[in-house]
This record gives C-alpha cells, structure tokens and sequence, in this order.
C-alpha cells in the first residue's frame, strides 16, 4: 500500500490508523491491535507516519523508523486544534494527521533507548526523595504530638528520633516507640536507595563525555548535567541558542501588540523537573558570588544591584542553558569567562 501520510492514535492495546495519498484522500481508517502493529506497517510502503508525544511514542517512533518510516512526534496541545467533532480514536488519528500536514508544525524529537533510562533514573530519584520528605515530615508531626519537636532536615530527623528511642524518661508509649523505630528504619532504607540511584547517575557522569564537559559550567552538577543530556542528548533539535532555555520555560512570556512590546514572568513552559535543578543551581552560584572578581561574578552582582537576586538566579540559568546548547551541539568544552 503506497500513502504519504499515516496518522497513528496509540493506545495500549488497540490503535487506531488515519491515511491519506498524494491528493489527500483518505485511503486507510482501521483499528490495529498491538501485536499486529508492526506487521500492518511492514506492508505499506515507507511514508510519513505521525504519533502524538504521549506514552510508548519514542519506542514506537524507533521502531517504525527501523522500517523505514519517516516518524514525527506532535505534542498534543498543537494537535487539539485540528480535532473536528466529537472525541474518539478515529477523530484523534485523523487530526494528529492533518496536524503533520502543516508545513510550519513543531515536532518532538526521538529520545533513544538510553535517553528514556537515563530519564527513567531521574524520575526515580525524585519520587524517592519526595517519599523521604514526606516520611521525615510524618515523623516530625506525630512526635510533636507528644510534646517533642524536632528540627527540619533528614539529618536532623535520623539524630533526633535516634536520641527519642535512647530517652526512656520522655513519656513516649511503648506502642509509638515501636512505631518510630519502624519508621526511621523505613527513613535509612529510603536514604540507602536514593544513594545506590544516585551511585548509577555518577558512574554515567563517568562514561559520557558529554557530561564531563558541562560539569566545567557554574552551576551546573552530576545530577543536572546528566539530566539535561538524558532530555535533550546532543539538543542539535534546536536550531540557535535561545530555543533550548525557552523549551525549558526560563524566558519572558511575551504579549505584544500594536508595535508595543510587553515582557512577563518566566513561561515555566517544557520539563519542570529540568528548569528546577537549572535554578537551583544558579542559586547556589549567584549565592557564592559576593567575594569573587571574575566578569561572570561582576555581571551577577551588577544585575542584583539593578534587579533583585531572584531575577539574577534566573538570569543566569537562562545563560547556562545557553551555554548548554554551545557546548552539546558543537562538541567543545566550557571556556570560562
């Protein structure tokens, strides 16, 4: 079967295909199950097939691209518009096919199979350490209900329950000893398991070159630069320097009209996950700041003095995010200013 275009709504088991020829008629409408999916794409000849960026599209975009299929990903919200009537599967795979069609269409590129592991790591780190917090703070909330207040922080949390479980005259209840003994041992399991995570993010420090050249840039650590290669691998997808801080969602929302230009807070568009650890890294860097001479140092107090130290946090994040595009696409290393 020869089509120029395929629309493909996935699904987890059944998906649904919407294809059109050379003259946008349409000459494909069927549901495909999951293990036939490949098999239906064997038989059509290499085209153009578009997917929505949701669950199980990068592996399906590899794999279709393994036959020869040009694959684009489209993020939904730029698919939504191209919906006609009601909401079905059918509807949905002939907008995400109509959507392809738009010669000015922005695309989601492929991640790599080791990409996703490299994100999958960071995804787990973070609900591990929102469940430590969470543990710490149910910890400090129920002793505080027998009179004993403890200090924020997970150190604090493992020194202090430690000393509560030693003192036999605090008045606690042999049943919410037992109970918190149980819990600072659920607290170290957490920590332990959170560090073997992290022992695999250091050893791919270790092994990618591209991470041991961003590590040279202020600001950035072993946890954000391995993150920014697991989401963007060598960024190429953007073609100058502003498109990648402005992915992340650390540039000024616009709303312009009439010859005047309006700029707001920060988009806070693209991956949270990343814009946060590109933050707090700054923060840590303009915090430093104060008794240093070099011109990035200069430039950062001079901002403060005019703005504030948030808006210089900020700042220079979106920097380094520039600074990240030089260096994955043109494969140099850090030059320090």
């Amino acid at each position: 079967m020869k089509l120029k275009r395929i629309g493909v709504d996935l699904a987890k088991h059944v998906f649904q295909l919407h294809g059109v020829d050379s003259h946008e008629q349409v000459k494909l409408r069927k549901q495909v199950k999951r293990k036939d999916m490949l098999n239906v794409f064997r038989q059509i000849e290499p085209c153009l097939v578009a997917m929505e960026a949701c669950g199980s599209a990068h592996y399906w975009a590899r794999e279709l691209g393994k036959l020869g299929h040009e694959v684009r990903l489209i993020a939904p919200q730029f698919v939504k518009p191209y919906v006609k009537s009601g909401k079905n599967d059918a509807n949905d795979a002939e907008a995400i096919c109509e959507a392809a069609s738009r010669p000015n269409m922005r695309y989601v590129s492929i991640k790599t199979a080791e990409q996703q592991a490299g994100q999958a790591v960071h995804r787990v780190r973070s609900r591990l350490i929102k469940a430590r917090t969470a543990l710490s703070n149910e910890i400090r909330g129920l002793l505080i209900e027998f009179g004993i207040v403890m200090p924020n922080g997970i150190a604090a949390c493992r020194r202090c329950g430690a000393e509560v479980l030693e003192d036999a005259e605090n008045g606690l209840p042999g049943m919410m000893r037992r109970l918190l003994a149980q819990m600072l041992e659920e607290l170290e399991q957490l920590s332990a398991h959170i560090a073997q995570v992290e022992d695999q993010i250091k050893q791919q420090c270790r092994e990618d070159d591209r991470i041991k050249r961003l590590l040279k840039v202020d600001g950035l650590g072993p946890i954000s630069s391995s993150a920014v290669v697991a989401a963007v691998g060598d960024a190429k997808q953007f073609a100058k320097s502003r498109d990648l801080p402005a992915w992340i969602g650390i540039v000024p929302k616009q709303h312009s009209s009439g010859g005047k230009e309006r700029l707001g807070s920060i988009t806070k568009r693209g991956d949270t996950y990343l814009r946060t650890l590109l933050i707090h890294g700054a923060r840590a860097v303009v915090n430093a700041c104060k008794n240093k001479t070099d011109r990035k140092s200069m430039w950062l107090k001079g901002l403060i003095a005019r703005r504030n130290k948030n808006i210089a946090t900020v700042a220079l994040a979106n920097k380094n995010a520039r600074i990240i595009w030089s260096i994955l696409t043109r494969g140099e290393d850090y030059r320090c200013e």
